[in-house]
């Protein structure tokens, strides 16, 4: 069987790799992903990881995964800061503060099933000083990255407390992804 990663994102190309499997093909998925008015970051979660893997295109001897991750404050979704200045809000509604970090994977079978699973993991940040937040920000670490953090980098050093998954945390949740391939016929051990 071929995986398509739907994701241009390279952590869920290295998180797929823990597994063991080596997408056949990798494609960047074009949406709109934009929150909508009212949406809960469960629900914009889990509607972006199908929309992404709605977007690509699939033969019929595919199997693929997509997934997406989004920071949330209470009910307020922290998607990608858009500039350094966004970075700098995230971090300090993040500081000293729980949030949670949603992961949603969707895999979309060779029989075109498609199924979602949602990891929902608890970070909570030490309180930042100041220049913390200025030399994060300055080392580029979590541009592009959810919430303005990427944990598998400096900012791992922060975190005072976390539950759930790690992987998850990090963009592509293992055990739902494992279990939704399994589901769909990989072969996995």
């Amino acid at each position: 069987m071929k995986i398509v990663l739907a994701s241009s994102s390279p952590r869920r190309l290295e998180l797929l790799g823990r597994l063991g499997v080596t997408p056949d093909r990798i494609v960047s998925p074009d949406i709109d992903e934009s929150p909508r008015k009212g949406e809960l970051p469960r629900e914009y979660v889990v509607r972006m990881a199908q929309e992404k893997a709605a977007a690509v295109a699939r033969e019929d001897d595919e199997i693929l995964i997509a997934g997406d991750t989004t920071v949330a404050v209470g009910q307020r979704i922290l998607g990608q800061a858009a500039d350094a200045a966004e970075q700098r809000k995230f971090l300090q509604l993040l500081s000293g503060r729980r949030h949670h970090v949603m992961s949603a994977v969707c895999v979309i079978a060779a029989d075109g099933t498609a199924r979602t699973k949602l990891s929902d993991s608890v970070v909570k940040f030490k309180r930042f000083e100041p220049r913390e937040i200025d030399a994060y920000i300055a080392s580029g670490e979590g541009q592009g990255k959810a919430g303005g953090y990427a944990i598998q980098g400096t900012a791992e050093a922060f975190v005072t407390w976390m539950a759930g998954s790690y992987s998850g945390i990090m963009g592509l949740p293992l055990y739902e992804t494992r279990n939704l391939l399994i589901s769909a016929g990989y072969p996995l051990g």
